[in-house]
């Protein structure tokens, strides 16, 4: 059969289409799944199974939306920019987010300080929260393209709580990506540059008429349309100057007229009284910005190598289809430059694309709680909804480092072995200086000595008077957070390989480790692998004859598991 030929987007032909090309779309424009789930597509004809990735499951199952803590109020609408400036606030004014100074009384800005804590810590934890409710929506939506391309855009337009510092902003805007996950890039772009997380994260409410502050200009070019060396300074002040007067009225996009700079601008030559939407239309007139997003979302969903030729004709698709995503994708899919040799299991998986492809594959219907998907994601390199600059996280050969494959290594023996023993839920830590200062306090010890620095001599707290405490407020803070918090659901990963497997046939070792292999590489075993995974199931078995090992089979055959998913290959897709 003539191979598929790289950099072409004919469609695949029915006779190419097969087991291993119904998993690659699978682990490629979804999160990977079952031996079931690829035998189900590969049924299909591929114009079929590419349709049903783009429109989604009408039969999937009922997805819950987040849950609120209830840790908003109103009057945290005005949420100061730091605890100097809460306490600043409350001393000119005497309240601050709607808690009053003690009218007498030690530390009269204490309740500023404990609400200003009370505030950062809920923000964080319930941001941890809209995280595992995401990745469970990942998990289990009947329309796993929408949940990727919506990931593909919060790494894209990448805001972070520890700016946006609201986890309601958050959540609404992960809503937002999602709603224009597969529409129109045109839509998508004018929606995000109103989001109130967006716009707080760079800093509009400072780009004001006669103090243009740079930062969404810059960004909106460089790295959401056009690519860095693709406008130049003048054209970032000026699209500054357009955008002045853009703002967030909480949960809502605000425009300030009386903000707003009304003078001509020039911008990419041309000359007028440009506001934000010009500036986003010009921009999105430019060939360079489809060429940008084209080949941006090729090597998310193909692989790093592209010809700069094929990166026009795709810039070309996308611009042609007016910025329409679904079909640009569509065409994508079907193409035989994405069967190709070339893209098959060339992919390094994300940590969020590991961790949702290894609960895929083992057929989890629910997301574990443990391993804790905030720890892991922070030790693999990627935390949901914490982006580490507005650029988003690299990709491809940065998620590997002999370190990070280690504690890949890691990850999966948490799902096979869960230590539920020495489990500690990371959201119920509190940190050193709220232990430490809890501990003091309740062993009978004053606050301000309470909170001294360790190995401060008692006598340092001598003729203090404090108007309020930090340590202090951080306990208080954490203590409030902590009694509203709803939990999250700690169980471990519920699936079991000994009836998986026999369901699937297998009846000695040889076939227990083929069908693993199979399940979970995209690849082969190379041949001594597979051998010495087949001894060692054999020596801890006792016997080649699972129906010989009945009672005791499970262990030995999440032995194997875990060997398989510690393998380079493992984290390929």
């Amino acid at each position: 059969m003539t191979p598929l030929a790289e950099g072409s987007l004919a469609p695949i032909s029915a006779s190419h289409w097969n087991i291993k090309r119904a998993e690659h779309l699978l682990s490629r424009a979804g999160f990977g799944g079952t031996p079931a789930e690829i035998a189900e597509l590969a049924a299909m004809s591929p114009s079929d199974a590419v349709d049903l990735f783009i429109s989604g499951r009408a039969d999937g199952p009922t997805l819950l939306d987040f849950e609120d803590s209830g840790f908003w109020e109103p009057n945290l609408a005005d949420f100061p920019p730091s605890r100097p400036a809460t306490t600043d606030e409350a001393a000119e004014t005497g309240e601050v987010m709607g808690v009053k100074n003690k009218p007498t009384g030690p530390r009269p800005l204490q309740p500023a300080t404990n609400r200003f804590f009370y505030w950062r810590r809920a923000s964080m934890l319930e941001t941890r929260r809209v995280a595992f409710w995401w990745l469970e929506r990942m998990l289990r939506s009947g329309h796993p393209l929408e949940e990727k391309m919506t990931l593909f855009w919060h790494g894209h337009f990448a805001t972070g709580e520890e700016k946006v510092r609201d986890y309601r902003k958050i959540k609404l805007q992960i809503d937002t990506l999602r709603a224009g996950a597969l529409g129109s890039f045109r839509d998508l772009l004018t929606a995000i540059a109103k989001d109130p997380a967006m716009l707080v994260f760079l800093d509009a409410t400072h780009n004001v008429k006669g103090s243009p502050n740079e930062n969404f200009g810059r960004e909106v070019m460089e790295l959401f349309t056009l690519g860095v060396g693709n406008y130049t300074e003048d054209d970032i002040r000026e699209a500054a100057r357009a955008f002045t007067g853009w703002s967030n009225d909480d949960l809502e996009f605000r425009f300030d007229e009386a903000k707003h700079d009304t003078g001509d601008k020039t911008f990419f030559g041309e000359r007028g009284a440009f506001d934000g939407d010009d500036i986003l239309a010009m921009i999105l007139d430019q060939e360079q910005t489809a060429n940008y997003i084209a080949t941006k979302l090729y090597r998310f969903f193909v692989r790093d190598d592209i010809p700069e030729g094929f990166a026009i004709e795709l810039g070309s698709l996308l611009r042609d289809g007016d910025y329409q995503l679904a079909p640009f994708l569509k065409t994508l899919f079907l193409s035989e430059d994405f069967y190709s040799d070339a893209s098959i299991a060339t992919h390094i998986m994300s940590p969020t694309e590991l961790i949702l492809s290894t609960y895929r594959k083992l057929g989890l219907d629910a997301l574990p709680g443990i391993p804790d998907p905030f720890t892991t994601g922070k030790t693999l390199g990627q935390i949901l909804l914490y982006p580490p600059t507005v650029a988003g996280w690299s990709e491809g050969r940065a998620w590997i480092t002999p370190g990070l494959l280690f504690e890949r290594g890691n990850f999966a023996r948490e799902v096979m072995f869960p230590d539920m023993i020495s489990f500690v839920d990371p959201n119920y830590e509190p940190g050193d200086i709220v232990r430490r200062t809890n501990d003091n306090i309740n062993a009978g010890m004053e606050i301000t000595a309470a909170t001294l620095e360790e190995g401060a001599a008692p006598s340092a707290t001598a003729g203090i008077q404090e108007s309020f405490n930090t340590r202090f407020g951080n306990l208080m803070g954490w203590q409030e957070a902590m009694r509203k918090l709803k939990p999250i659901p700690r169980a471990a990963a519920q699936f079991d390989l000994t009836k998986t497997l026999s369901a699937e046939g297998a009846r000695t070792t040889e076939d227990a480790v083929d069908l693993l292999g199979g399940r979970l590489l995209c690849v082969p075993l190379t041949a001594s692998s597979r051998n010495a995974l087949i001894e060692m199931l054999t020596e801890e078995l006792g016997t080649s004859e699972l129906e010989r090992a009945q009672g005791y089979t499970e262990y030995g055959l999440r032995l194997v598991a875990h060997a398989i998913m510690c393998t380079p290959q493992y984290q390929l897709a």
